[in-house]
C-alpha cells in the first residue's frame, strides 16, 4: 500500500469516474485504474462498484477511503509543521471568506496582512459555510472567515467583531426621513433577502420573522424577492424594487450608496452577528492566525465593534 494509491481512491471517491479521478491526481487513467485494482487485490476486499456511467464505493470502500483521507491529511500535516517551523509567515496563507464577509473585509484587510507579513502570499477564495468547512476539514483552506455560531469537531474559532443589522431602503422611500425603523414593520414590505444557502438569510429570518417568505400568494404578490447576492440586492433596492436588510459592512458608504441609498437603525434590539475565523486545531502556523487577527482589528470598520482575543 502506497500513498498514492491512498490518494487515488480518495479522488476515485471523490470525483465518481476514473478519467475526472486521473486527471484530479494529475496521472493517466490506466496508472489509476491499475493502481485502484492493485489495492483491491492486496486487501483482498472490492473498493468501488464500477457502473456504465458512475463509480461508486462500497460500504467497506467508504470506511476505507475515510481512513485514507486521514491518512493524507496527517502526511500534509507532517510536511506543514517542517515548513511551519523554518518561517510560519513566508508560506503562503490559504483563507476562505463567506459571500457575505469577504467583499466587504478583504479590500481593507489584505493590504494590512502584506504590511505585517510581506512574504506571506494569500490565496483568497469566497463560498457558502458548508463548502468551505469541508475544505477547511481536508487541509485545502487555512483558515475562514465565518459567522458564529459554528461549532465544527477538530476546529477553533476566535470571534472578531460583532455588527449590526441595518434596514436599507431606496433614497425616496418615505422610510428615508426617519432616523428608525420598527423591524414589524418589515412584514408590510416586498422584502428582498438572499437565496437558501446564505447563513446571513437564516439570521434574518431568525431575527426578524416578518421577512420570511409566505407561503400560497397568488402569483404578483409575493412579498419576497430573493438574489444570489448583497450587490445585487442593493441595485434592487435602489431601483426602488423593495427594502432589505444588511450587516452594516454591506451597506457602503461610496457615492452610489449615499445618491440611492438610505440606511436605518432598528428601533430596539438590532440584530447583530459576530464574524470571527477559524482553523483546524492542528493547523502549525499559529502565528498566522495571529497576524491576520491583528490586521483585522486595524480595519476601518467603523460600524462594527470589535471584540477582545
Amino acid at each position: 500500500m502506497t500513498l498514492a494509491e491512498l490518494k487515488y481512491i480518495v479522488a476515485l471517491a471523490r470525483h465518481r469516474h476514473f478519467g475526472r479521478a486521473a486527471e484530479a491526481a494529475f496521472v493517466s487513467q490506466p496508472t489509476l485504474s491499475v493502481a485502484v485494482k492493485k489495492l483491491e487485490d492486496s486487501l483482498g476486499v472490492t473498493l468501488f462498484e464500477r457502473g456504465t456511467r458512475e463509480v461508486t464505493p462500497t460500504p467497506i470502500g467508504d470506511r476505507i477511503v475515510a481512513r485514507a483521507q486521514r491518512v493524507l491529511e496527517g502526511v500534509d500535516e507532517i510536511a506543514d509543521l517542517a515548513r511551519a517551523a523554518q518561517d510560519p509567515l513566508a508560506e503562503p496563507l490559504r483563507m476562505g471568506a463567506i459571500y457575505t464577509v469577504g467583499p466587504y473585509l478583504l479590500p481593507h484587510l489584505v493590504p494590512r496582512i502584506h504590511e505585517q507579513a510581506p512574504d506571506m502570499p494569500l490565496v483568497v477564495e469566497e463560498g457558502y459555510t458548508e463548502g468551505l468547512t469541508e475544505r477547511l476539514r481536508n487541509g485545502e483552506l487555512d483558515l475562514l472567515f465565518i459567522s458564529l455560531p459554528f461549532e465544527v469537531p477538530g476546529v477553533v474559532t476566535r470571534a472578531l467583531y460583532e455588527e449590526p443589522f441595518k434596514v436599507v431602503v431606496q433614497a425616496a422611500h418615505p422610510w428615508s426621513r426617519r432616523e428608525t425603523v420598527n423591524r414589524e414593520e418589515l412584514g408590510e414590505e416586498t422584502v428582498l433577502l438572499l437565496d437558501d444557502g446564505h447563513c446571513f438569510r437564516d439570521q434574518v429570518l431568525a431575527s426578524c420573522p416578518e421577512c420570511r417568505p409566505e407561503k400560497g400568494q397568488p402569483e404578483g404578490m409575493r412579498r419576497t424577492i430573493e438574489s444570489s447576492s448583497l450587490e445585487t440586492i442593493r441595485y434592487m433596492v435602489a431601483s426602488g424594487l423593495g427594502v432589505t436588510v444588511m450587516p452594516c459592512t454591506a451597506v457602503g458608504g461610496e457615492l452610489f450608496s449615499q445618491r440611492l441609498l438610505a440606511q436605518k437603525r432598528f428601533s430596539s434590539g438590532a440584530p447583530t452577528r459576530q464574524v470571527a475565523l477559524a482553523w483546524r486545531e492542528s493547523f502549525p502556523r499559529p502565528e498566522a492566525v495571529t497576524t491576520v487577527a491583528e490586521a483585522v482589528q486595524g480595519c476601518p470598520l467603523s460600524c462594527v465593534r470589535f471584540l477582545d482575543s
